[in-house]
């Protein structure tokens, strides 16, 4: 019987108690400082047998090379391509590294996003088995081989894969719409071919020593664990990237407002036109968060309850689902509205959309509409934390934005005390209709009677 059965059995037969005893009872959050000025985050969790990490560092892909845009998520991806040998442990290859993890029943895993660089573990709280995971995660976190031909291979593939994705009206779409909302801010940057092309393993080695430092190390666990089990995880994991140093990190500049709306139409021939109309929005640590959170749900996030929903499908069956969303980050990350619909039809649609956001925008969510809206958030507020891992994402946020250690106990509050006035309040202090971006890929001209 395999580790990763073993694993994946003892967690199924007492998850139950995970989600009964997490959303019922307050979540205290211990948080200290680590010697080399790494902050440590805690929520004992003790109804599993197991333990989540995770350390997050500023090393996004706001932080690319101008000209190697995508270098932080292939450094991330090459992450278990192999490890050097260290501190007593062999070196292996990208098959036996795999092999080790699943003998130990544990995973290990490096991704990047936006903002930040994070790893993640997870093991057994056994100690058979956790003081080895440590030991693992540590070697890797200290001697990535990220070798030569693992990186050809991977990146032809990753190449192919981008030209086989301009095929999509989707991904012209997006590439259209993030420079035009973002303008030379690095969230307005994306990957492409030439970009991977011009990475090397000197480069994703570079990128790690930098960013990858202790000195600016969050780490977050969650799990069957109390402090002093904590710090024994910690003290290797940051020991092992400490060497790196602390290089100083140049600011990254805040996204400009757009000052005027701007529209662009591309050919593309595909059976549906793709629309997105956006904006920047705000940063996850703005005070309005939540009047968005809830002002959004009305707007677009709450599916078939949501006014453009009932104004461009319903009502007028132009497309199949629209959607609109706020993603915010460290700076202010993009309003969305997207949606499909027939080439002949984007006229209308985008027509429907702009007069559905003004009229919203003037006159706010209605009392039912707040109050359908704050019920489905509220009741839905359990399955977020319902988990180790989910509530490991929750305090990761909590850590990385600078939110109050309460902040999941005062979840619900915040949005229940919420009036129809701040909402609509919120919503035209974030939104501007008479400036957002227009992208339309695929939209033709109607057919001659």
């Amino acid at each position: 019987m395999s580790g990763r059965f073993v694993f994946f059995c003892r967690v199924a037969l007492v998850a139950a108690a995970v989600c009964a005893g997490v959303a019922q009872a307050a979540i205290p959050i211990e948080q200290w400082a680590h010697a080399s000025d790494a902050r440590i985050y805690l929520v004992q969790s003790p109804s599993i047998p197991m333990v989540d990490v995770q350390i997050n560092v500023d090393g996004g892909s706001r932080r690319d090379p101008a000209g190697k845009t995508g270098l932080a998520g292939v450094t991330a991806g090459q992450f278990q391509s192999g490890v050097r040998a260290h501190a007593g442990q062999p070196a292996r290859d990208e098959n036996a590294l795999a092999a080790a993890w699943v003998d130990l029943g544990a995973q290990f895993s490096a991704s990047a996003g936006s903002d930040r660089f994070t790893v993640q573990l997870r093991s057994l709280t056994d100690p058979a088995i956790l003081p080895r995971a440590v030991a693992l995660a540590a070697q890797q976190l200290a001697a990535p081989a990220w070798p030569e031909r693992v990186w050809q291979r991977d990146r032809e593939r990753s190449v192919a894969a981008l030209r086989e994705a301009l095929n999509r009206p989707g991904t012209r779409a997006q590439q259209a719409f993030l420079p035009a909302v973002y303008g030379d801010h690095p969230y307005g940057r994306y990957t492409t071919p030439e970009s991977l092309q011009a990475i090397s393993v000197d480069d994703m080695q570079a990128f790690y020593r930098r960013h990858m430092n202790a000195c600016r190390a969050q780490v977050v666990i969650v799990g069957a664990v109390d402090r002093a089990g904590a710090q024994a995880i910690a003290d290797p994991l940051l020991n092992a990237i400490a060497p790196h140093g602390c290089a100083t990190l140049g600011e990254v500049p805040e996204v400009r407002p757009l000052a005027r709306a701007a529209e662009q139409r591309l050919p593309f021939e595909a059976a549906q036109a793709q629309i997105l109309i956006g904006q920047p929005g705000i940063a996850r640590n703005h005070p309005d968060f939540f009047a968005l959170l809830v002002g959004n749900h009305v707007l677009g996030g709450g599916g078939f309850t949501s006014r453009l929903t009932l104004a461009v499908r319903e009502q007028r069956g132009l497309t199949y689902g629209v959607y609109s969303n706020f993603s915010p980050g460290r700076h202010a990350g993009a309003f969305q509205i997207g949606m499909t619909t027939r080439p002949d039809q984007a006229d209308e649609a985008v027509r429907v959309v702009r007069e559905t956001l003004s009229a919203y925008l003037a006159d706010g969510p209605t009392e039912a509409e707040l109050q359908a809206a704050k019920d489905f958030l509220i009741n839905g507020f359990a399955l977020r934390i319902d988990s180790n891992r989910k509530l490991l994402d929750n305090v990761a946020n909590i850590a990385w934005n600078g939110l109050p250690l309460d902040y999941l106990d005062t979840w619900t509050e915040q949005i229940r005390r919420l009036t129809r006035e701040q909402v609509r309040d919120a919503m035209r202090r974030a939104l501007q209709a008479d400036r957002m971006v227009t992208v339309v890929v695929g939209a033709q001209a109607p057919a001659a009677r």
